[in-house]
């Protein structure tokens, strides 16, 4: 039987400020990505998220990013190895002080397309995490140097898709600066994600297929249209006949 995870960005509201539908996304997804106070989140978002993903057993996984909460995280800095690993070990701590236990860290944002092209970059993430425990997962995207880094240095890796992108010939994501880098016909993503899961394919906006790995489906819940979207994709892949499952039941 296929299986699959559906993975989304948590707790990323802080303060007086509230993103995302936390509570409506949860309700469809297998694993959670936890933002850990640099780009997102707030010890108190935090110790909220992880008693709601524990209640709806979904797993837990901390989503590390960049010391930059006025860009959320999403612009690239210059950073060394050493940096990162020291940043992505402090936002383990953070999360673990919660939950006690993570299956997943997901880099966020730069740190994770970075990271994903950057094999220094890449493995200073994992080191970071085998040195915290041994047993996490490092979910990165597909075929990426993360996948690479953390299979090198010895940790479980979790290929990640994503259901609303378009892919370039190498595997990347298309930039979102381009047209076409966000589909939003829902039908059409749910096709793709199909295909992904059963076929381990995925059409590249070249019109090339190219060859892709689906362990964990990113899927986003910061609108209602979104968390519909959800919705949508756990029921279509059920009805497909795939096992839709928290990482850690099927990663070896």
């Amino acid at each position: 039987m296929y299986k699959v995870d559906l993975n989304s960005d948590l707790g990323e509201s802080f303060g007086n400020y509230k993103i995302g539908l936390d509570e409506e996304v949860i309700q469809y997804v297998t694993s959670v990505n936890i933002a850990c106070g640099w780009h997102g989140g707030d010890p108190l978002v935090m110790e909220k998220t992880v008693e709601m993903a524990k209640k709806r057993n979904v797993s837990i996984g901390a989503h590390p990013g960049y010391p930059d909460l006025i860009g959320f995280g999403r612009r690239n800095m210059t950073v060394s190895p050493k940096e990162v690993k020291a940043y992505v070990k402090y936002q383990l701590g953070a999360l673990l002080g919660f939950a006690k236990k993570i299956q997943h860290v997901k880099p966020h944002g730069a740190m994770y397309n970075m990271a994903a092209k950057d094999y220094a970059l890449a493995k200073a993430i994992a080191e970071a995490i085998y040195e915290v425990d041994e047993d996490i997962i490092l979910m990165g995207l597909a075929n990426s140097a993360l996948i690479k880094a953390g299979e090198e240095v010895g940790i479980k890796v979790a290929h990640e898709v994503f259901a609303d992108r378009a892919y370039n010939v190498d595997g990347t994501l298309v930039s979102r600066n381009l047209e076409g880098a966000v589909i939003h016909d829902p039908d059409v993503a749910i096709q793709r994600v199909i295909k992904m899961v059963r076929e381990g394919k995925v059409m590249a906006i070249s019109g090339e297929e190219i060859n892709i790995q689906a362990d964990s489906i990113c899927v986003h819940g910061d609108n209602p249209k979104a968390v519909s979207f959800v919705k949508q994709i756990r029921e279509k892949l059920e009805e497909e006949g795939v096992e839709v499952t928290a990482i850690s039941n099927f990663i070896e």
